[in-house]
């Protein structure tokens, strides 16, 4: 399932979850969206995407991102207990992203981001090896952990470790016949 949650949007078929701010600053601010996502999420099947939409966010501060962004992660990247929510991000560009990375390397966690054209990027805190893991899984749509030895020319623990850590991380998705790119699981 996706689901997709606009910041600042007026859109009928998506989550609105704030339509008063378009200028994300200050911690309460943030502390406000991270609450209303969560509560939007309470709400959702499992598993799903999330897709958090700052298309129409003209400027977010560090403590904004630290409270909409990172905490959010933070509570659900690596969590048994909560409900199996991957996120990806949208519309977030130069300023956003400079504000989002520094809190992603501060909370020590990672997320997929989708850039205007569609194309997906990786940011945020995750070792080499993940990283050509994850872009051969968002490369394929799909892979086994074979497939990922063969093409990277690594060893069956180390291809199933990175795996096995970015399915902790919420980004792939981990199913019966091997892993799945976001956002091809939906």
């Amino acid at each position: 399932m996706k689901y997709h949650i606009d910041i600042d949007d007026r859109a009928d078929e998506r989550r609105t979850v704030c339509e008063l701010y378009s200028n994300l600053v200050t911690r309460p601010t943030g502390a406000t969206v991270r609450k209303a996502i969560e509560d939007a999420l309470a709400d959702q099947a499992e598993p799903n995407m999330t897709v958090i939409d700052f298309s129409r966010v003209t400027l977010l501060d560090f403590s904004c991102a630290d409270e909409i962004v990172g905490k959010l992660l933070d509570a659900y990247q690596g969590a048994k207990t909560r409900p199996r929510t991957y996120f990806l991000i949208r519309g977030a560009h130069g300023a956003h992203l400079e504000a989002i990375e520094t809190v992603l390397e501060r909370y020590d966690v990672a997320v997929i981001v989708q850039d205007d054209t569609g194309s997906m990027s990786l940011i945020g805190r995750l070792d080499d090896g993940a990283r050509r893991v994850w872009q051969l899984v968002r490369e394929r749509g799909a892979v086994v952990v074979q497939q990922v030895e063969q093409e990277l020319g690594t060893t069956m623990a180390q291809c199933t470790a990175a795996l096995d850590e970015l399915s902790l991380r919420r980004l792939v998705v981990r199913r019966a016949d091997g892993f799945v790119a976001l956002p091809h699981a939906s």
